[in-house]
Parts: C-alpha cells; sequence; structure tokens
C-alpha cells in the first residue's frame, strides 16, 4: 500500500513546488512593482553634417618694396609666378645667395601651408565628421527635491527644437547641479569618439538605455514636444514605499553629442564630478548636436532605493 502512495504524493509534491516557486517570484516583484519608477527627460538635436560654410583663408603674396626680384611679374600687385623662382637663376634680377634663401623660404611657406590645409580638411570632414558622445551621471541624495524642481521648470519652458535652446538646457541642468555640491553622492562618466555615421545609433542605444530605466515617462520635453502624465501616486504605492529601505535617490543622466573632441575627467572625487559638469556645460550651441537629459525619480512621492541604485546603475562611483 504504501509503496503504492509513495509514488502518488511525490508525483503531487513536483507541481505544487513549481507553483510555490512561481508565486514567490511574482509577489517579490510585485513589492518593487508598486514603487513606480518614474522619470523626467529633455532632449533634441539631429544628427545632420554640418554645411561647409567654411573656405581656407585666400594666401595673396604682395610684391616685394622697393622693386626688388622680379617686379615686373606681379601685375595688378598680386600672385607670383614661375618666373620669380627661375629668372633670378638666370641673370634677370640679380641671383645668388639672396635668390636662393628667397626660393626656400616661399617653398618652406608653400609645404606648411599644405600640411595644415590638410590637416583641417581632415578635421573638418565634412561628409563624416568627429562626433563625441559623453554620459555625466550624477546621483544625489534624496534631500535635493530642490534641483528635482529645477529639472521640472527647465522641461516644461525649454525650447528643445534648435541648437541654442538645447545648449541652455545643458547649461541650466550643469549649473543646478553644480549648486548643490552637498548633496552629490555618487558620480560616473564616460566618453568615446565617433564617426558621424555612427555617431547617431550609439547615442539612440544609450539613450534607450536609460530609458530602459523608467518605470514611466511621467514628464518629457522632447523637440518641442511637451508631455505629462500622471504624478500623482496610489496609496497602494505610497504604503509601499513608507516599508522600503529609507535611502533614497535622485540619479540626473547628462548624454551629450557634440562636434569635435570632448574628453571628460575620469570621475573619482567630487572635485573630478564639479570638472566634467563644468565642461559639460561650456558646451556652445554651434558645436551641441544632440542632447538627452534624464532623471529618476520624477513623480512627487517616488523614490529611488539604494537598491535600485546598485542595480540600474552599477558603473557609478562614491564621490
Amino acid at each position: 500500500m504504501n509503496q503504492k502512495i509513495f509514488p502518488l504524493i511525490k508525483k503531487l509534491l513536483k507541481p505544487l513546488i513549481a507553483i510555490a516557486f512561481v508565486l514567490m517570484i511574482s509577489l517579490g516583484h510585485a513589492d518593487g512593482a508598486l514603487a513606480a519608477r518614474s522619470g523626467g527627460r529633455i532632449g533634441g538635436g539631429s544628427f545632420r553634417a554640418p554645411s561647409r560654410t567654411y573656405a581656407p583663408p585666400s594666401r595673396t603674396y604682395a610684391p616685394p618694396v622697393g622693386g626688388g626680384y622680379g617686379g615686373g611679374y606681379y601685375p595688378g600687385g598680386g600672385g607670383f609666378g614661375l618666373p620669380f623662382v627661375y629668372l633670378p637663376f638666370l641673370g634677370g634680377g640679380g641671383g645668388g645667395l639672396f635668390s636662393v634663401l628667397i626660393f626656400f623660404a616661399i617653398a618652406s611657406f608653400l609645404v606648411r601651408s599644405f600640411r595644415q590645409n590638410r590637416e583641417d580638411a581632415n578635421e573638418l570632414n565634412y561628409t563624416n565628421p568627429a562626433v563625441s558622445i559623453a554620459r555625466v551621471q550624477v546621483g544625489l541624495l534624496s534631500e535635493a527635491r530642490n534641483l528635482q524642481s529645477d529639472l521640472d521648470r527647465i522641461a516644461q519652458k525649454a525650447n528643445t527644437d534648435s541648437s541654442e535652446g538645447l545648449a541652455q538646457v545643458l547649461q541650466e541642468t550643469t549649473l543646478s547641479l553644480l549648486r548643490h555640491p552637498e548633496y552629490w553622492a555618487y558620480g560616473g562618466e564616460d566618453s568615446q569618439q565617433l564617426r558621424l555615421e555612427a555617431a547617431e545609433s550609439q547615442f539612440n542605444r544609450l539613450a534607450l538605455s536609460e530609458r530602459s530605466k523608467f518605470t514611466a515617462e511621467t514628464l518629457s520635453n522632447v523637440n518641442n514636444q511637451l508631455k505629462q502624465g500622471s504624478s500623482a501616486l496610489t496609496v497602494a504605492e505610497k504604503g509601499a514605499l513608507a516599508e522600503q529601505d529609507p535611502g533614497e535617490y535622485i540619479v540626473v543622466t547628462l548624454l551629450v553629442a557634440t562636434q569635435g573632441k570632448l574628453e571628460l575627467p575620469q570621475i573619482n572625487s567630487s572635485e573630478d564630478l564639479r570638472k566634467a559638469l563644468s565642461q559639460l556645460g561650456s558646451v556652445s550651441g554651434d558645436r551641441l548636436m544632440a542632447l538627452e537629459v534624464l532623471w529618476a525619480p520624477q513623480a512627487e512621492g517616488d523614490v529611488l532605493t539604494r537598491d535600485d541604485l546598485l542595480t540600474e546603475y552599477p558603473d557609478l562611483k562614491l564621490v
């Protein structure tokens, strides 16, 4: 009899254990889901190659004062011709060591000019210029609620449809952070330089990675499209938050794409963080290509716990 019952009980226990395991996982995630991780977002810009308005300065060569060598070969007083170089050696204007020195001086000048123009062309590279993508993240103590209000105000009033407006957003955001160093707890940075063809996809990938950390974007202003969702937490959410770890944080992420080189200091201290923020804030509108400012939480009463911080932002360092 027992030999028949035990196998039957064993068969029944397996699905029961599996069901209990699933319930434990579901309930564990339900507690986290009650803490709605709201987020705010300000962004805009485009990855278009700059218009070719630059032209290398024209090189004009004035004739030597007092006639000198080959004065008759400068019609209109500009430019120079091959007779200026060769005729002195043929007895057409004095010749001698002085003519040789003039020849080498001009040749050296032309070589330097050619190299400089080539370097300028490589740096500008209008069809596929160099683009720097930089990300700076600041983890603040939850007491920095005024900074959240500053970001809300910037998002509601910013013009994110122009490079000048985006530069102003960047300046105001970095200024708000620089004004509250007493709330800095964590910091992190990374930067890379790519060509334009690859920069846009990399920027979008980083932006999507940061946005995926939000349960909902409760306030956003992207390309002058202002959207604001409900920022009020339910009674159940507030009750769940009250039972969680009291350590609360705010994380602000600055993602910047700019023309040319942008090298940020490695952040290991508050002074490094100050330098990185100051450097980002000084990027001018004519260099700024795209910007994303993201912060969590955004909704009033929402919190980011220490576990959330360590899970979603593992690269942040204590400053």
